[in-house]
This record gives structure tokens, C-alpha cells and sequence, in this order.
């Protein structure tokens, strides 16, 4: 492990902020490089902490870009000063991300949810350059392929679910025209403006998570009210084991 990263669970996260975020971006497409990156949140840890290989997939990647505040307190807990420096989130990234594209006229891809979705994203971006779009459900991965190297965008956005989508890029890599691959899961609905942020005192405070649990209990009650303390008490674990 370098300076440049640290691990979680047998998982290397790079130590990102969103300004050093963006240059990957713009490295890879100006330099006609291909790039994977996806996100270690507090969820993909605990599943990684349970599946090693798991892990191994997420390592697979170019880049990992910590995702919330739970990373945030894991790095310094178990690194201090050499820990994250800045909470990095796909809800604050995603919007710095869609300014850049629009700036540099860059083009996407969405690959992911269902087509009301996908709509929704050239509705609410209208100065965004898509180059297509593609649902993530009932697909043929050859046909995603091919329209993806037909619109020859220069970012494709992966929203399927953890670890489908890293499985995805890893596999499709090298058939896959295009300079960067990035998943988001269902970050893809920020793009959509369907995933709303929580109030400004709650992300202060890092507990947006309550906002989706409460306003989608079914989907999040078992990913943060028994996750999130299992979290904390694994990393508990390995910090005692580096001591």
C-alpha cells in the first residue's frame, strides 16, 4: 500500500478528493487512456469483509473512490493524520462531474435502471451530451456493447448493483470503446434528480443515511440500521489488530 491509498477489509480505496476526482477524468480522455473506477462505501466493505472475493473484484479496478462518511471515520480511525482527508460522496461528486462534461462538451453513456430513469437525465441535464442510454434490466450484454462502441462516448456510467457492475467492467473491459468506466450503482438516480439529498444540518452531521431510511425503510432498514454497526465494530477489529 502507498501514500496515495489505504485498506479497509482488504480493500485499497485511493485517497481522493473530488478535485484530484476529476483529473482522472480528464487525464484519461485527453490521453486516450481507459480507466476503471468504482466506490467503497460502508455496505460494499461489510459485504467485501464477508466474501473475499468480493474484494478481489473491487481491487480489479484502476481506481476506488471512498463514498461517505463511514469510509471518512474508518480511514482515520484506523490511519489518522495518513487517513481521508475530505468526506467524498457520489451526491456531491455526480453534479461537479455533469458541470465538467458540459464544460468540456464530454460525452456519456448510461448503462443502468430502467428507461423512465434514463429519461429523466437528458430532461434535467439538457446541455449534457448523452450518447445513449441503456436499461440495466433484461439485457444482452453484446447489444449493450455494440451501442456503446457505436455512440463512442468518452465516460460510461455503470448503474447496475454492487458487485454485478464490477464483475461487468472487468470482464467487458477490453471490448469497451471508451476512456472511462466509472460505476455508480443506484447513483445513477442522482443523475436523474430522483435521489434526493437530505437536509444540509444532516450531511454536516453525516447522517444523510437516515433520510433513505426513512423514506425507503424496505430497501435501507438491513443496509444501515444492522450494517452500519457492524461496520463500525469490524474496523474496531482491524484497528485492534494493527495495534
Amino acid at each position: 500500500m502507498n501514500s496515495d491509498s489505504i485498506e479497509i477489509f482488504g480493500v485499497k480505496i485511493n485517497k481522493l478528493t473530488n478535485e484530484r476526482f476529476l483529473e482522472l477524468f480528464c487525464n484519461a480522455i485527453t490521453n486516450k487512456q481507459k480507466i476503471t473506477i468504482a466506490y467503497a462505501n460502508a455496505h460494499t466493505l461489510n459485504q467485501c469483509h464477508r466474501d473475499k472475493a468480493l474484494a478481489q473484484i473491487l481491487n480489479s479496478m484502476d481506481y476506488i473512490h471512498p463514498d461517505g462518511v463511514g469510509v471518512l471515520w474508518a480511514s482515520r480511525k484506523l490511519y489518522g493524520d495518513s487517513g481521508l482527508n475530505v468526506r467524498i460522496t457520489g451526491s456531491d461528486f455526480y453534479p461537479l462531474l455533469i458541470n465538467e462534461c458540459i464544460k468540456n462538451d464530454w460525452s456519456i453513456f448510461f448503462f443502468g435502471h430502467r428507461k423512465a430513469t434514463l429519461e429523466k437525465i437528458s430532461q434535467l441535464h439538457p446541455s449534457l451530451r448523452i450518447a445513449g442510454t441503456a436499461e440495466g434490466y433484461d439485457y444482452n450484454n453484446e447489444r449493450v456493447i455494440e451501442k456503446i462502441n457505436e455512440s463512442r462516448p468518452d465516460i460510461l456510467i455503470i448503474g447496475l448493483s454492487f458487485p454485478l457492475q464490477e464483475k461487468w467492467m472487468r470482464e467487458f473491459r477490453e471490448k469497451i470503446d471508451c476512456s472511462v468506466m466509472l460505476a455508480v450503482g443506484d447513483g445513477i438516480k442522482v443523475f436523474s434528480g430522483e435521489k434526493k439529498r437530505g437536509p444540509a444540518f444532516l450531511r454536516k452531521l453525516g447522517l444523510e443515511w437516515l433520510v433513505r431510511v426513512i423514506t425507503n425503510p424496505a430497501a435501507n432498514l438491513q443496509k444501515y440500521i444492522a450494517g452500519n454497526p457492524q461496520f463500525v465494530a469490524r474496523v474496531l477489529r482491524q484497528k485492534k489488530g494493527q495495534n
